[in-house]
This record gives structure tokens, sequence and C-alpha cells, in this order.
């Protein structure tokens, strides 16, 4: 059974750091690509950061750059984002995401498994 849990998740000021983590378990970790999405209330899932296998390739969302940074550790089948300088409108649930491929895409058919996400807030 595959299975996707996030943690890291919290309340933060703004300009602070958070960093999220996704286990994977039940599939071979190393050959796929993963993502993180979020999505905020009344607004539509946004991907915000991709790496495929080995770490070849990476995709971060524009309004994230600079900010936020993905990661993966194959042997603890685990994948990362860390998110510096954050800022309110970062508020939303963080989830990962399983692609079916060992490159990321930014259609979300091509993700098989989801993660049940971690509340993200960003407040004063």
């Amino acid at each position: 059974e595959v299975q996707l849990e996030e943690s890291g998740g919290g309340l933060v000021q703004p300009g602070g750091s958070l960093r999220l983590s996704c286990v994977a378990s039940g599939f071979p970790f190393s050959n796929y690509a993963m993502s993180w999405v979020r999505q905020a209330p009344g607004k539509e899932r946004e991907f915000v950061a991709s790496i495929s296998r080995l770490s070849r390739s990476t995709y971060i969302l524009d309004s994230v750059k600079g900010r936020f940074t993905v990661s993966r550790d194959d042997a603890k089948n685990t994948v990362y984002l860390q998110m510096n300088s954050l800022k309110p409108e970062d508020t939303a649930v963080y989830s990962c995401a399983k692609s079916r491929d060992h490159t990321w895409s930014l259609g979300p058919r091509t993700y098989d498994y989801w993660g049940q996400g971690t509340q993200v807030t960003v407040s004063s």
C-alpha cells in the first residue's frame, strides 16, 4: 500500500522558515519523481515544487523562487520542502504527490498518489 505522510507544518511569523517532510512507503521511492502542491482556502491547487528521479531536475513555482527549495533523500524515502522568508500568501495546506514517472510534470493526472497534507499558516 502506497503511503505518503507529510509533517513539519505549523504556525510561523512572516519571514520565518519551515521544513516540510514527506515520508513515502509502499513503492520504490527512488524511481519516481515527487512534487509538493498547496491549496489555500478558496483557491485552486498549485504545484509548488517538483523533483525528478536522482534529483536530476527540479521545478520551483515562480512566486516562491529564491525562497523555497526541494530535495530528496532516497535512503530515507523522503522528499523535503525547505521554505524560507515565508509570507502570509504562502498560507495553505501543503501535500506531496507521487508521479507515475521518473520525471516531473505539472499535470495532476500524471500523479497517482497524494498525501493528506500539512497546514502551513504564516501570520503575525
